[in-house]
């Protein structure tokens, strides 16, 4: 019963949370979604009006005007002005024909380079702009903001006027500022569908003041400062946010931003935590409830299944006495998926162990039998066919003289270490140390299988390039630095395998070569033997020089090899 109510809590538990889990993932792409989309959309309109100012701004007669305009002394400025406002009119009637009147143009003021007002659809005023800040701005870029009236916000694009033959870098000779009414913008933020009884969407500006309307407060333009996580993180990290946090109300929201910092802008999708987390209340009350009926019914299946507990536990016990009697082979298998099914399997587990147990303590008496016999060795009857080599310190006498025990053990234990490493990342077999060398092999190499000539002739070359590593670490253990040299060679081996150890030992004239031409080797180089030179010898992008040894040839008609990479 204990274990009913306790799995039943587990299971209620764990549903719960997976259910908040799953309905705060849900509502985090929904507002996800809800920021991005409409994100997009704003983005997309905003940039649309700064395109169509643009527009207005690179009209050739527009141009014109303007710098015929910049010509005329302050005396004539307010004549000359009267007498080309038609000419502005008409460009500026052209354009909105030409773009259409939903974009809901109010007012355009057209300025030369020093601020003041050529034209305005409102009427044309004696205005100076020279110290307005969207004029300074909009003389270098296009940009848009907002700006508060008595009933909202109106939006301000400003776009700079070149001339014709103007090139990067000149100065503009006017600017255009455009005021439109902000309805569609509107349209995209209040659209509250999908957002539930607390979901808003509004943006705010880089003074952190809310630019539309809030769904809780009247009269929030340019009046609600909104100071919260997502808010502060566009503007200050210039970085999107999804997750909880109070909002400007200080309640517990879940929101999502999308993050226009180029825009001078912010938008925020958010819901109230209280709301997301009803149905999950809900929930808690309904697993709550079943969880008692179905405890009540657990309990009643418990002392119905405690009855046919019998069965297993005669037939563990039956097992023990087998066990107990020699016979390691018994299993139990049983499958109850209960804690009789756990001892079964650790039962299970315990004879098996103990069965390997004893067929590893008579395979060790097979070995004590073969040492007392003096069968050390075993020689196999076939011949193999390996790339064998060798890595082997330079002047490792005069370097032990000048080191203790224990440092003279760590610089054998790191030299031999580091180097049976890139053997074994070669996929080769490491034979044994002998001294302050290293002897390796790959196994049964064909003749003919390029792609393996060229794995060990890399094996070795990356012992070669691996030599300011090998310095590296030396020096952690304050070991001077050592010099080695790289040979191996390529033929037909002996192998004998020990009765006390996995690994094989080879012999034969192809291991000895290796071991003879590596005393012939350059410091830090790699030497090869013909039979090897003779399988590797068409890659190109390795460079093979012969030297001659006369030791060698007259002994054993053998030449040797170095090899470089080719740069």
């Amino acid at each position: 019963m204990v274990v009913s109510i306790v799995s039943l809590t587990i299971t209620g538990f764990l549903s719960f949370n997976y259910a908040d889990q799953i309905l705060k993932e849900r509502v985090g792409e929904q507002l996800f979604g809800e920021s991005s989309i409409r994100g997009d959309t704003l983005r997309l309109l905003i940039e649309s009006r700064i395109e169509q100012n643009n527009i207005l701004a690179n009209d050739p007669m527009i141009e014109i005007l303007i710098s015929e305009m910049n010509k005329v002394s302050e005396d004539k400025l307010k004549e000359k002005k009267d007498v080309t406002r038609k000419d502005f009119l008409i460009q500026v009637q052209a354009f909105q024909e030409l773009i259409g009147f939903s974009i809901g143009l109010e007012d355009v003021k057209i300025m030369r380079a020093d601020g003041k007002v050529l034209f305005s659809l409102i009427g044309v005023k004696d205005e100076n702009f020279h110290d307005n800040q969207f004029f300074q701005r909009g003389a270098i870029e296009s940009f848009v903001e907002f700006e508060s009236t008595r009933n909202g916000k109106k939006m301000i694009v400003v776009s700079p006027v070149f001339a014709d033959d103007s090139k990067k870098g000149d100065k503009s000779i006017g600017v255009i500022i455009s005021k439109m009414r902000t309805e569609a913008i509107d349209n995209i933020l209040l659209d509250r569908s999908g957002l539930g009884e607390t979901g808003e969407v509004y943006i705010v500006n880089e003074e952190f003041l809310m630019l539309s309307e809030s769904r809780f407060f009247e009269n929030a333009v340019f009046q609600q400062k909104v100071d919260t996580l997502g808010v502060q993180k566009c503007f200050n990290d210039n970085q999107e946010n999804i997750g909880f946090y109070p909002d400007y109300r200080n309640i517990p929201i879940y929101g999502s931003s999308y993050c226009a910092k180029d825009l001078g802008i912010v938008l925020l999708a958010e819901i109230d935590q209280q709301e997301i987390e009803k149905p999950i209340n809900i929930l808690q009350n309904r697993i709550f409830q079943t969880g008692i009926l179905i405890a009540i019914g657990m309990g009643i299946a418990a002392f119905i299944i405690s009855k046919s507990f019998s069965k297993p536990l005669v037939k563990l016990k039956n097992a023990a006495n087998k066990i107990s009697s020699g016979n390691f082979d018994v299993r139990t298998n049983i499958k109850t998926g209960d804690e009789i099914g756990e001892l079964s399997h650790a039962f299970d587990s315990m004879a098996q162990k103990l069965q390997e147990s004893l067929v590893e303590i008579k395979q060790k008496e097979e070995v004590i039998k073969q040492l007392k016999g003096g069968n050390l060795l075993k020689f196999s009857q076939r011949d193999e066919n390996d790339c064998v080599g060798v890595v082997d310190m330079t002047n490792s006498t005069k370097i032990s003289d000048k080191l203790s025990d224990e440092k003279l053990a760590k610089l054998y234990e790191i030299f031999l270490n580091f180097m049976a490493k890139i053997v074994i990342n070669h996929n080769g077999e490491v034979v044994k140390n002998i001294g302050d060398a290293l002897m390796f092999r790959f196994p049964n190499v064909k003749h003919n299988d390029s792609l393996m000539m060229k794995n060990v002739l890399e094996c070795c070359l990356d012992m070669i390039d691996s030599h300011d590593g090998l310095k590296k670490e030396l020096e952690k253990e304050n070991i001077p630095a050592l010099d080695y040299k790289v040979s191996a060679t390529y033929g037909s081996v002996k192998v004998a395998e020990s009765v006390t150890s996995n690994i094989s030992d080879i012999f034969g004239p192809t291991v000895n070569r290796c071991f003879k031409i590596n005393s012939l080797c350059p410091v830090n180089g790699l030497v090869v033997g013909i039979n090897l030179y003779e399988n590797l010898k068409d890659f190109a992008e390795y460079e093979f020089i012969q030297f001659c040894s006369i030791e060698l040839k007259q002994e054993y008609g053998y030449s040797i090899f170095e090899v470089k990479r080719k740069k």
